[in-house]
């Protein structure tokens, strides 16, 4: 599992942009509509989902499944978050509660699937760590919403921006590090 996610470091990377962008534009722009926060957020949770298949895929097409990693968690948490992203497509006027739902329990869902694969790279690699507490952000970040839904929508957009961001500098140090294991793995053989 190792070599394939050193080989494709780029797709957490691109993940990690995403939710970086994502959170510097909830930053910038503070007075931002429900509509307009509804498709940021849509397409990040698209793209994010879209690349958690990809790996999930290609985690399946090169590794055994007696006895190996299980693919599924990066399946189910891709689909999770397209499904995620195109119900705030669908119903950009959602009021802002129910979008705070969508996003807090997709939250906790991504957090959760992204514990299970930390927990599965421990014996891979010694930086899962990073994709553990990613997983960990998610899933405080998920329960704070869904504790405290009477928040300004202000106060949302900068949570949100923050989780973002967050998120996106702990996948963007877990690429980076799997990048250099990948480069010093080949300067060995």
């Amino acid at each position: 599992m190792f070599s394939d996610l050193s080989d494709r470091w780029w797709a957490i990377a691109i993940r990690g942009i995403a939710a970086l962008v994502f959170g510097i534009l909830a930053f910038v722009w503070p007075a931002i509509t429900l509509i307009v926060l509804a498709m940021f957020f849509a397409a990040y949770a698209i793209v994010d989902g879209i690349f958690a298949i990809l790996a999930g895929v290609s985690v399946k097409r090169n590794i055994p499944t007696e006895g190996g990693v299980k693919w599924w968690a990066l399946l189910i948490e891709g689909i999770l978050g397209i499904a995620a992203g195109v119900i705030a497509l669908w119903l950009p006027g959602v009021t802002a509660l129910i979008l705070l739902y969508i996003i807090a329990l997709w939250a906790v869902a991504t957090g959760l699937f992204e514990i299970v694969t930390a927990i599965r790279l421990r014996k891979e690699i010694s930086g899962e760590w990073l994709m553990g507490l990613s997983g960990a952000a998610s899933v405080v970040f998920g329960i704070l919403l869904l504790a405290f839904p009477g928040s300004g929508a202000l106060a949302v957009v900068w949570l949100i921006g923050a989780y973002a961001i967050i998120f996106g500098v702990l996948l963007l140090t877990l690429a980076f590090r799997l990048r250099n294991r990948a480069k010093e793995a080949v300067t060995l053989v």
